[in-house]
């Protein structure tokens, strides 16, 4: 099989090694760690990217996105002549933990809480990523019109989402998600020295590559990829499942 991946650079230890072991041959493509902060600016990005895998002279069998929901920067990409493959994830921190299941052990009571890895220390001006899973929701907008979109159950989930998102700058946790095949420990140490300064709680936790590596394996099981396929487009679905789907 012959595959394109495109991912943030925050990835680039961790999508290398599962790259140098896939059995695929994999064309990659890298983002700047700052694109995140404006998901409009993502999303186009994105897009611009899937559409010019068009021109390859070989075709694709598959475009891979390393990315989460992202603060919805992955929301409404259309896969046009090639099938696109999503991890099921909000952000990143999903990826890096290897599963929804860890992201919820350590993030249900807070999505919205900073975290920080060997990728995020090395790359940009910040060692943090400050998390937007509350932010993308919209603060302006009232319970009524979550529902009238999202229907009530995911209307209740988004505000109280955003009820924790609005304390996330109190909170005085740093997760450091170390990865045991792309470990730094100067990195950690670097973070919890910067963390500690602003007088907060550094917390090591360790991360999980399956996700990157099942993503470049071809190991797309329903319950942690979306395939998107040929005309459709991605739509959120702001639950701790689901995450995202795919439509017309």
């Amino acid at each position: 099989m012959y595959y394109k991946l495109i991912a943030c650079d925050v990835l680039t230890r961790e999508v290398c090694h599962c790259i140098a072991r896939s059995p695929h041959t994999v064309d990659v493509e890298f983002t700047e760690k700052g694109q995140h902060e404006n998901s409009e600016r993502l999303r186009l990005l994105l897009q611009e990217k899937i559409d010019r895998t068009a021109e390859k002279a070989t075709p694709y069998d598959a475009i891979l996105l390393a990315y989460g929901l992202c603060g919805n920067a992955t929301v409404r990409l259309e896969a046009r002549n090639t099938r696109l493959v999503i991890p099921r994830a909000h952000d990143c921190c999903t990826i890096y933990l290897g599963s929804r299941r860890r992201f919820k052990e350590l993030f249900a009571d807070n999505p919205s809480r900073p975290f920080s890895s060997a990728g995020y220390m090395e790359r940009g001006d910040s060692y943090l990523h400050d998390g937007d899973t509350g932010r993308l929701l919209g603060l302006d907008r009232s319970y009524e019109q979550y529902v009238a979109q999202y229907g009530e159950e995911n209307a209740r989930y988004i505000m109280q989402t955003l009820v924790l998102s609005r304390d996330a700058n109190t909170d005085d946790k740093v997760l450091y998600i170390d990865v045991p095949e792309t470990s730094r420990e100067e990195y950690a140490s670097l973070c919890r020295e910067s963390a500690e300064k602003e007088g907060r709680q550094f917390i090591r936790v360790e991360g999980d590559i399956r996700l990157i590596c099942k993503l470049v394996e071809g190991s797309w099981d329903e319950e942690e990829f979306l395939i998107v396929e040929p005309g459709q487009r991605t739509q959120a679905v702001y639950d701790w499942e689901e995450i995202i789907r795919a439509g017309r």
